[in-house]
């Protein structure tokens, strides 16, 4: 953690006290959660984001930590307020839609568990979405046993729930693959860097080259409104459930060893050699997949539509399943802030909303109470309606369409 220029801490009480909590507003803004001061602005010199200080009591001046997930970019004017005592909630105030909600954290389970690798002061950033996202499913299984088909048989009848993560590769894109489609293609330092701040769910080196999930990758299916499905093998499997990401764990075994032996000798793909291996390495993965604690549940594809229909039945799906897009992130512009208090876990905005040419005032409420995930993800769970019903925002009862 380096030092950071003098800087006059104003009187917060005074500045920016509402009665309720300690919320600040500005360009550069200061905050106090639990005994700690943090200044949340234009305070990185290096990049065009927010930057943030901290006072150390100890040293009576204000130093810069490590600042860990993507950064929000600059704006103009800030509102800092506490949320509990591990994190600060921000508000870009005339941003863009989808970019206007952020946390700072900065004593979450993450953050403590960072400063133990770094040794250092640690803070993190964490983009705030209104609304919840299906958990993710982990599907693992040995070679051979048929996951792969059972998750085929899972997109053609439910297309519109699942989708898949696009993995990163430092190895060099091949004839017609694209960037973002087919893989994310990066450089090996980059990778490192972003595996040892903890954004890979999951990696491995096949080849001398790395290939891994990021925390991101699955964030952007949630954000299209679709449950992410992650076909891995087991020790990836056991990388994402020591991770942060909330998941379903399905491990696909079959009926013995022997029958899976006799499918893949069905399949006559492989030479007797590459067999061999792919059976020592299915042996392990069956002895791994039913240690406790890795996988919720585990299925036995003794029979591929019996087998399909407990899937269906553990995901929460029928007959009568709605196969349409219901969950996607809503697009909402926030509104302009013009004043805000916070009482436990609502914070009441008032604010001005130009429709038509016309400003209007209007009073919304940001419901906090049911947050989920966070750094290095996104936290979603936020609930934005207004205080009256107000036709070209609301649904008519309040809610944001």
């Amino acid at each position: 953690m380096g030092e950071a220029p003098a800087f006059l801490f104003d009187d917060l009480e005074k500045s920016c006290g509402n009665g309720y909590d300690l919320i600040c507003r500005g360009r550069e803004t200061t905050t106090i959660v639990g005994n700690t001061k943090y200044a949340i602005g234009d305070y990185d010199d290096s990049t065009l984001s927010i930057g943030v200080k901290v006072f150390d009591n100890s040293l009576e001046k204000w130093v810069y930590p490590t600042v860990l997930g993507t950064k929000p970019e600059l704006s103009s004017d800030l509102w800092a307020l506490p949320h509990g005592e591990d994190r600060v909630m921000v508000i870009k105030n005339g941003a863009i839609t989808d970019d206007d909600l952020w946390f700072l954290e900065v004593d979450t389970p993450y953050v403590r568990q960072q400063k133990k690798v770094l040794g250092s002061d640690v803070v993190a950033w964490s983009k705030g979405v209104m609304g919840y996202a299906g958990k993710p499913i982990v599907i693992s299984g040995p070679s051979g046993v048929g996951k792969g088909t059972l998750i085929a048989k899972l997109m053609k009848e439910f297309p519109s729930m699942f989708g898949f993560s696009v993995s990163h590769t430092t190895r060099a894109p091949r004839e017609k693959e694209t960037n973002g489609i087919h893989y994310h293609f990066t450089e090996r330092n980059v990778m490192e860097e972003d595996i040892k701040d903890e954004k890979f769910l999951e990696f491995a080196q096949v080849h001398g080259n790395l290939y891994g999930t990021s925390v991101e990758s699955v964030e952007v299916v949630a954000d299209a409104g679709k449950r992410c499905i992650l076909d891995i093998d087991v020790q990836g499997a056991k990388s994402v459930r020591a991770s942060s990401l909330d998941a379903i764990f399905i491990f696909i075994c079959p009926p013995s060893y022997e029958d899976l032996e006799k499918r893949l000798r069905f399949r006559g793909t492989e030479t007797e050699d590459q067999l061999q291996k792919r059976l020592r390495n299915a042996k392990g993965e069956l002895e791994q997949g039913r240690s406790p604690g890795l996988f919720d549940h585990v299925l036995i594809n003794d029979d591929l539509d019996a087998c399909y229909l407990t899937l269906k039945n553990l995901l929460g799906l029928n007959e009568f399943a709605d196969n349409t897009n219901q969950s996607a992130q809503k697009k909402i512009g926030f509104p302009l802030v013009k004043s805000v208090s916070k009482v436990g876990n609502k914070i009441y905005l008032n604010s001005t909303i130009s429709d038509l040419g016309n400003a209007s005032k209007n009073s919304f409420v940001l419901d906090v109470s049911s947050l989920k995930g966070g750094a290095p993800g996104r936290t979603r769970g936020l609930d934005l309606y207004s205080v009256y019903p107000f036709a070209a925002f609301t649904n008519g009862f309040g809610k944001l369409s």
